[in-house]
């Protein structure tokens, strides 16, 4: 997300502070552009393509978890949930993207409507719902705290842009973005710990870190390129 998220804010309504186009070239064509929106990218095709299908198939037994017999609905709420997921990822996309920002303001305006309704909130509402019937014994805990952080910064990046408080509006949705893609990063990262010549770990364990350490790395990035980039940011909007 670039200096002009607020500017063409998901949900900004009435004229804006800064035209599409009017922010300095240099904001649009910084070096990390490119780099981010493709490893993003890469993120979110491997999931339509690996992870999604097996969840459009019907079939319970290609879940990749097991599923809770006493819990008949089990299987309708975990494929919503992946379902309601996959939106998010798909319009943290179309959101970061700069070319839509810049050239196509209203796409990028109705991405991010899709993003909290179509996307962030139901999808975190079904994953606490989906918690407490984990058959995993542990993880759990890290796993409701992601639901709960990615639907708080969300209403919150929500109240903000109705406010027309574009820089908070900003920083919350950057929080919300991090913690959409907590639980793919964790996988990446628990992938990689599997990997590395003499580290040994219980695969409880890792799976409970697993759980956490993707969307805490996500969340410091993001504060550390919030706080790089807030002046600038700020300037936008005044």
């Amino acid at each position: 997300m670039t200096e002009n998220t607020e500017q063409t804010g998901a949900l900004a309504t009435g004229p804006r502070r800064a035209r599409p186009g009017t922010e300095p070239a240099t904001a649009a064509t910084s070096w990390w552009q490119s780099p981010w929106a493709a490893a993003l990218a890469a993120v979110v095709v491997f999931n339509l393509l690996y992870a999604f299908p097996r969840y459009l198939s019907g079939d319970s037994h290609q879940a990749r978890i097991p599923l809770d017999p006493d819990f008949p609905a089990h299987y309708a709420v975990l494929v919503a949930h992946v379902v309601l997921g996959n939106i998010s990822l798909v319009t943290v996309l179309l959101q970061v993207l700069p070319w839509i920002r810049r050239h196509h303001p209203a796409v990028h305006r109705m991405s991010g409507r899709l993003y909290i309704f179509a996307g962030a909130l139901p999808s975190g509402v079904l994953a606490l719902v989906l918690v407490p019937y984990s058959a995993a014994p542990s993880g759990k805990t890290g796993l409701a705290m992601m639901a709960v952080l990615w639907l708080g910064t969300t209403l919150l990046g929500l109240r903000a842009a109705l406010q027309r408080r574009f820089v908070d509006h900003r920083r919350w949705m950057v929080y919300s973005f991090a913690l959409a893609l907590g639980t793919t990063w964790g996988r990446v990262l628990a992938e990689l710990m599997l990997h590395v010549p003499g580290f040994r770990i219980d695969i409880m364990t890792l799976l409970d870190l697993a759980n956490w350490a993707g969307w805490v790395f996500n969340l410091l990035v993001a504060h550390w390129w919030l706080e790089r980039t807030a002046p600038r940011a700020a300037r936008l909007v005044r």
